[in-house]
């Protein structure tokens, strides 16, 4: 016996769940000097920048080099 895929549902024309693609917000930008705040170290400063691959920020008890995209990291 055979097995075939499942057929692919269409959604009719006026169904709410047809809704466009919605892009991702930019990544923000760091640059050497700004003040920044994360939620698991706290505030610190950032000390370098590795443009779309990390930042290195001093938060005071030590440095940590976090990895792009920064989810937990807000700049102030």
């Amino acid at each position: 016996m055979r097995r075939t895929a499942p057929a692919v549902r269409r959604r009719p024309p006026g169904s709410p769940f047809n809704t466009p693609e919605i892009p991702a917000p930019p990544a923000e930008e760091y640059a050497v000097g700004d003040r920044v705040s994360h939620d698991k170290y706290g505030l610190g400063r950032v000390l370098a920048v590795e443009q779309h691959v990390a930042v290195l920020i001093d938060f005071g008890t030590a440095t940590y080099r976090v990895p792009a995209p920064n989810a937990k990291l807000v700049k102030l």
